[in-house]
């Protein structure tokens, strides 16, 4: 029987399409892998954290660094089928938190508050986060992930499109002139998510919805299905790793903040 313990898990998969191995390439001397795997270690509301992986380049390297490393099917469609995997054999933690290998910087305060929310309300059966876009142009991209919430901070949903639209006929130069003006509307969904177990290994057994083939997002399944998603929504976020760019402005943020700490 599950007790009241959680534990994350991170997919760790090789293959990614603009950036094959991103998660064993090395920034300041550390690949993004492990400085994931390490920041989770510092979430005390964790009983143990855990790669799950398909690939014995990742399944070695993290051996290597002391990790817990799960083998698992080279078949998933999803990262969130990889988690259920893991998380069928491991049947004595009630909560699991899947956390992306590509996001360096994930505060693990955010993930003791994802634990807190699901011990504290039984009512909700998943919980993420989210922040305002530091950059709210950026909302238009269809790469970047927008929630609406209700006032509660449930979820209602997630979109590619800029959400909320306001009415009008707007080019797409004004359209970034007006995302520029609302810093606050537009909240940047932030792929973390914390599942009560048998919430995680129900969502795996139903099939994709209209909603979600459209938005090619899977979290849309669990608003179709009727399971409440509750946001937090918190006032900044951690980058995502994509491309090679986005690796080098990391390392470049990381050097910076080292200068002024010695400085």
């Amino acid at each position: 029987m599950p007790t009241s313990e959680a534990f994350a898990i991170i997919p760790a998969r090789w293959n990614s399409t603009r950036f094959p191995g991103k998660l064993l390439y090395q920034v300041a001397g550390k690949p993004l892998l492990r400085r994931v795997w390490e920041r989770c270690l510092r979430a005390k509301n964790l009983a143990s954290v855990i790669i799950a992986t398909d690939d014995m380049r990742i399944a070695e390297a993290a051996f290597d660094w002391g990790a817990e490393v799960a083998l698992t099917s080279p078949r998933h469609p999803s990262g969130t089928d990889r988690v259920a995997e893991v998380a069928k054999k491991t049947t004595e933690f009630a909560y699991i938190i899947n956390i992306q290998g590509d996001e360096p910087l994930v505060d693990p305060r955010l993930v003791n508050k994802l634990v807190e929310k699901l011990r504290s309300d039984r009512k909700i059966g998943i919980v993420t986060a989210a922040h305002p876009f530091e950059n709210p142009a950026e909302a238009s991209s269809p790469h970047q992930v927008k929630v609406v919430v209700d006032r509660d901070s449930n979820a209602l949903y997630f979109s590619r499109a800029a959400i909320p639209s306001s009415w009008g006929d707007f080019s797409a130069a004004e359209e970034r002139g007006r995302l520029g003006k609302l810093p606050s509307l537009f909240l940047r969904h932030q792929g973390i998510y914390g599942f009560r177990r048998d919430t995680l290994l129900q969502f795996v057994r139903w099939k994709p919805g209209p909603l979600e083939r459209a938005e090619s997002l899977e979290q849309l399944r669990a608003l179709e299905n009727g399971v409440k998603v509750h946001v937090l929504v918190t006032a900044k976020g951690s980058p995502g790793i994509d491309t090679p760019e986005d690796a080098r402005a990391l390392e470049q943020k990381l050097a910076r903040a080292k200068q002024r700490s010695v400085s």
